[in-house]
């Protein structure tokens, strides 16, 4: 839903703070450094091929591991049980985010992984991939990128201090509101007019821009939303029987819920510093988008469970959006050897998650 899933409207600093922001981390938002991009499409030509058998082994993979481990923490009454709700979050998150590759990929290129992580993943977890197709690629567009039309972005780092958490903490209330969804308004919307209007509009989105509005879908997309909407809708009013039932215990969809929840606050933390969120709304270069994403690549190992999915390359992937998230590292190799310390390339990259907290916080508070 908006605002992964959050709906508030965050305030802003004064004009002055934003200034001092600026000031701190100028980003030329009109001119491209062009040997940046031919590099970029050059060295990366070879690399977009995506490889199935990573996508399937990779992602089967977390899905057994995730529903494994999310099994014994809901069953097992042992101090073990916290370590397996642990690996289920890690596990989950990770499968989840391939819901950000199948956005980019062409269906033909790994055939049967939208469904199969649909069936296994997407419709299990109240998340199915129409959530997210049409959506990400908006933020893409490079006369959108940053823009009020952009789902996927925020200036956070020009906003008052008491965005920052609050931003964070309401992922925390995403699988309660995927529950309600699916469960209660969807079925609500099929004889109220105007509340699917609002469903498609503003709850049918994994974005975290308030004012973003998605228009109703088309043709092919259509079909499929409908399709999972109501797969989707009938495990969760089945889910919430069989706990209102008995048959599953309380105690159980309780702590389901709870990591899953760390989950979505694991994902809202790695949004967090997707990018530096100083953009004002302006048209950016395709360079000033790059400049104001994030990387963070070795030797930091962290972003392996907190970027997971390549999305530790976040700026590269802006660079080659088609890119599959198993290339993107070799892609980052290639760049870093034959572009020397002057080009911009360099400047995109980041030791780590807390720096990155670091610099956002900072900015909210006019660097004091």
């Amino acid at each position: 839903m908006d605002s992964h899933m959050t709906s508030m409207t965050f305030a802003r600093r004064s004009a002055a703070d934003q200034t001092d922001a600026a000031a701190r981390a100028p980003i030329d938002r009109k001119v491209d450094d062009k040997a940046m991009l031919r590099a970029a499409a050059e060295l990366t030509r070879d690399l977009h091929a995506p490889n199935p058998a990573v996508y399937w082994v990779d992602f089967l993979t977390s899905a057994v591991v995730g529903y494994v481990a999310l099994a014994v923490a809901t069953l097992w009454v042992s101090p073990w049980a916290i370590l397996a709700g642990a690996v289920a979050a890690l596990a989950l998150y990770r499968a989840g985010s391939f819901i950000h590759e199948i956005t980019h990929m062409k269906p033909s290129a790994v055939p049967g992984f939208r469904l199969g992580w649909n069936l296994l993943f997407g419709v299990p977890m109240m998340v199915p991939s129409f959530m997210y197709e049409g959506v990400h690629t908006i933020h893409h567009t490079r006369t959108r990128y940053g823009t009020v039309e952009d789902p996927e972005y925020l200036p956070l780092a020009l906003m008052k201090p008491w965005t920052l958490p609050l931003f964070v903490l309401t992922a925390l209330l995403a699988p309660v509101a995927l529950v309600l969804r699916y469960a209660v308004v969807v079925p609500l919307s099929l004889v109220i007019p105007r509340l699917r209007t609002w469903l498609v509009e503003r709850a049918s989105s994994l974005a975290i821009n308030p004012a973003f509005r998605r228009r109703a879908p088309e043709g092919e997309l259509r079909t499929r939303w409908l399709w999972l909407e109501a797969a989707t809708s009938v495990w969760a009013i089945a889910l919430v029987a069989l706990v209102a039932g008995g048959v599953i215990p309380l105690r159980a969809f309780a702590i389901f819920l709870g990591i899953y929840a760390v989950s979505t606050l694991l994902n809202q933390i790695r949004t967090l510093v997707a990018h530096l969120w100083e953009n004002d709304g302006e048209a950016m270069s395709v360079t000033a988008q790059y400049l104001d994403s994030v990387n963070v690549p070795p030797p930091s190992y962290l972003p392996f469970l907190w970027a997971p999915v390549g999305l530790r390359y976040h700026a590269l992937h802006h660079l080659v959006p088609s890119v599959p998230y198993h290339a993107l590292g070799e892609a980052h190799r290639r760049l870093v050897a034959a572009l020397g310390t002057e080009s911009p390339y360099h400047d995109a990259n980041h030791p780590g998650l807390a720096p990155l907290v670091a610099r956002l916080v900072r900015s909210t508070t006019g660097g004091r």
